[in-house]
């Protein structure tokens, strides 16, 4: 089998490739990031999450100012190379809401 290299990966027109955060204990669903090539090699090195923000185009470490960090146990790519699945320990609410979960809402 080929050795993962970060250049594998299929980012968009932007360099961003989105970035599922999943809970590994439980499975749950926490939040969904994007990540650039720097992002994602950061996070590989700090073995925290840290995205791309499209909004204020800059990086941002999960936690740093609110204390609700992610340490990543894995990282996981899909079979086109497009998008991450990453399984964290989270540290208090993923949501910037103060929910555990972005994915709160139901469409009913």
């Amino acid at each position: 089998m080929k050795k993962f290299n970060i250049k594998d990966l299929k980012f968009d027109a932007l360099g961003l490739i989105p970035a599922i955060i999943q809970d590994y204990r439980t499975a749950e669903v926490l939040m969904l990031g994007f990540m650039n090539a720097i992002s994602l090699r950061r996070t590989l090195k700090l073995g925290k999450t840290c995205f791309w923000s499209r909004k204020r185009l800059e990086y941002w470490i999960k936690g740093k100012t609110s204390g609700n960090y992610q340490f990543v146990k894995s990282i996981f790519y899909d079979c086109d190379m497009d998008a991450l699945l990453i399984k964290v320990r989270q540290v208090g609410v993923a949501c910037h809401t103060g929910n555990r979960s972005c994915f709160y809402r139901k469409i009913k």
